[in-house]
């Protein structure tokens, strides 16, 4: 039996009646949820030949892209909710996490008073053909997406950035020519990959844009030669890597807050 599902959201609703026997969870788009709502069900699953009792108001829970193949020795009776992937995205932007990484986790024959509730309200509303409306379909929707998220999301590999080498060399490579001209395609060479997939590695392993790494530094050697005192501010700029006096003054009020001369006076005083 499939009840209605609202279109906007996307959040299928579906009362399940199985016969006992062999069953396959193929690979869905979206995420699948399985309350069984009958009385207990003895499971075989077929990876590890384990048998288990599956109580009523357990989960399953696959996601998109999974799939499970097992043996049911009595019929049953479930509810099935199929969480939209983009659903999913939403909620984890809203939470402020990377969508294009906020996967789900496999778990099977667990317990969650949350997602029961979520589930047989979904299952009530569907069954009366919606009459609380989009919102409160929507409201039940979000709700359960951000607690898949918050409760059984999958672990995330940190992205990877430059190597050791390969950074220490950019590094090494930025120091001894600040006060030449710094382009992404010269220290992507020098890390021995293409510019545009340099770009994106430095980031991660610092921080920082390259470009904004750059003006740091320059900020750094320029506050250091003032501090000697033995240069004037004009000739520190260039040596420091700005185009001229006014551009290495910005940067500094921009990063440091204080001005060259400010930073001249306090070592000299």
């Amino acid at each position: 039996m499939t009840l209605p599902t609202r279109p906007r959201i996307g959040l299928g609703v579906e009362l399940c009646a199985t016969p006992a026997g062999d069953f396959r969870h193929a690979p869905m788009e979206d995420h699948h949820i399985s309350v069984l709502a009958g009385a207990p069900v003895r499971v075989s699953c077929h990876a590890n030949r384990m048998r288990s009792i599956r109580a009523p108001g357990e989960i399953n829970l696959m996601p998109a892209g999974s799939s499970d193949d097992w043996v049911e020795d009595d019929a049953s009776r479930s509810v099935a909710l199929r969480v939209p992937a983009s659903l999913l995205r939403v909620a984890a932007e809203e939470m402020g996490l990377d969508p294009d990484r906020a996967g789900l986790e496999m778990r099977c024959h667990f317990r969650d008073a949350q997602i029961e509730h979520i589930a047989w309200a979904l299952e009530a509303e569907a069954r009366a053909g919606f009459p609380a409306g989009l919102l409160y379909s929507d409201t039940l929707g979000m709700a359960l997406s951000v607690h898949l998220l918050a409760r059984y999301r999958a672990p995330v590999a940190p992205r990877a950035g430059l190597s050791e080498p390969q950074l220490r060399r950019v590094r090494d490579h930025i120091e001894a020519h600040l006060d030449e001209s710094l382009s992404l395609a010269r220290l992507a060479r020098v890390a021995g990959i293409s510019a545009s997939h340099f770009k994106t590695l430095f980031k991660r392993s610092t921080g920082l844009p390259v470009h904004e790494y750059v003006i740091q530094r320059r900020v750094e050697r320029a506050r250091a030669l003032l501090a000697r005192g033995d240069l004037p501010a004009g000739q520190i700029a260039l040596e420091a890597g700005f185009s001229h006096q006014s551009h290495m003054a910005r940067h500094m009020r921009r990063i440091l807050g204080v001005t060259p001369a400010s930073v001249r006076r306090s070592h000299s005083a």
